[in-house]
């Protein structure tokens, strides 16, 4: 991001004084279906293949693709 993006989005923030580093255009959704949680999670494994970081989302050593891959991760993951 260029300085200007985050003093674009400042604008709009009224306890930001010049600058703002985090963009609030998330949009929460209830994940209240097992194969809405599979999608999402696919959908966030991938991220690291799509940027060029790595081929398999498996390979990314900070996510939990990692686990269910039956590899070790950095951290436990509990299965549902």
């Amino acid at each position: 991001m260029a300085k200007n993006d985050f003093e674009y989005h400042a604008k709009f923030n009224k306890r930001a004084v010049d600058l703002q580093f985090w963009t609030h255009d998330n949009h929460a959704i209830e994940l209240h279906r097992p194969e809405m949680i599979e999608s999402r999670m696919n959908y966030i494994h991938e991220n690291p293949v799509r940027a060029g970081i790595v081929e398999k989302p498996e390979d990314f050593l900070y996510s939990s693709a990692r686990n269910y891959s039956g590899f070790k991760g950095l951290i436990d993951v509990d299965y549902w």
